[in-house]
């Protein structure tokens, strides 16, 4: 809760999709249940991650002192921690139909193999971003009983954006990365990783504004996809230079992305 940009990242697509799925007026439970367990499952995923990375979180400088790793609580606590937050994450979903049900094992499945992809995928944000993302499917199930197209594109959508925010992210422990021999997409892009991350922005974005025409939008949400290119653009000025300072600084303002989509989203619906 201290360090809440990963809530955020997670709850940003979720909004967008619970706001489009009910017309921009989502009922009470319903944006409570999705936002108690966005928070509830990247709790869960620390904890898992954690676990997994153990012996890993040991030889990188940003990470050695995470209590698994440094000794503090036991492996067996942090799988504690993991069951009993998916679980009451599942409790959640109890009222919802059988599809939302369905999508809600396949997010805690996602949520829980994550970590280890760093052993054997090239990319392991692109799957990063299908777990941050998959509450949009799960939104659109659970206010309309199914997920149409815009929900597929605002998944894809989220996935390049992931990509971006999450490069940032492992660019700040690439020399630890290499030294240990674990993958990530910013040894993976190499030195095309400034323009890999800046693409994966566009592509984030060029698959929004399919979404925004599924859905007959108008200028708002323009406004909200050109204020979400000029986060992108500003983060290249933080990133261009590769420093550790930078990269982490641009991962960490990526919510400003997130929370400008979600703007435009919201004035289509409160602008007549």
């Amino acid at each position: 809760m201290h360090r809440p940009i990963g809530i955020l990242l997670l709850l940003w697509p979720t909004l967008w999709a619970l706001l489009v799925a009910s017309g921009g007026a989502p009922d009470g439970y319903t944006l409570f249940a999705f936002v108690a367990g966005t928070v509830l499952m990247r709790a869960a995923g620390c904890a898992i991650n954690d676990y997994a990375d153990r012996h890993i979180d040991l030889h990188v400088e940003r990470t050695r002192d995470r209590p698994l790793t440094c000794g503090l609580i036991e492996p067996w606590e942090a799988l504690a921690v993991f069951s009993v937050l998916a679980v009451v994450a599942a409790l959640l979903v109890i009222p919802f139909n059988g599809l939302t049900w369905l999508l809600a094992l396949v997010a805690a499945f996602l949520a829980a193999s994550y970590p280890f992809t760093k052993r054997f995928l090239a990319l392991p944000q692109a799957y990063l971003g299908i777990a941050f993302g998959f509450g949009i499917p799960m939104a659109f199930a659970a206010v309309l009983g199914e997920v149409p197209s815009t929900a597929w594109a605002m998944l894809a959508a989220n996935v390049f954006w992931a990509l971006a925010y999450d490069t940032e992210y492992a660019m700040v422990d690439r020399d630890d990365d290499l030294r240990i021999g674990i993958r990530t997409a910013a040894i993976t892009f190499g030195r095309f990783d400034v323009a890999a991350v800046m693409v994966c922005y566009g592509a984030a974005l060029g698959l929004l504004a399919l979404a925004g025409w599924l859905e007959g939008f108008g200028v708002f949400y323009t406004l909200g996809l050109a204020a979400a290119a000029l986060v992108a653009t500003y983060h290249y000025t933080l990133i261009r230079d590769r420093s550790r300072e930078g990269c982490f600084r641009a991962f960490n303002h990526n919510t400003w992305f997130g929370a400008a989509v979600f703007a435009g989203i919201l004035l289509e619906y409160l602008v007549p």
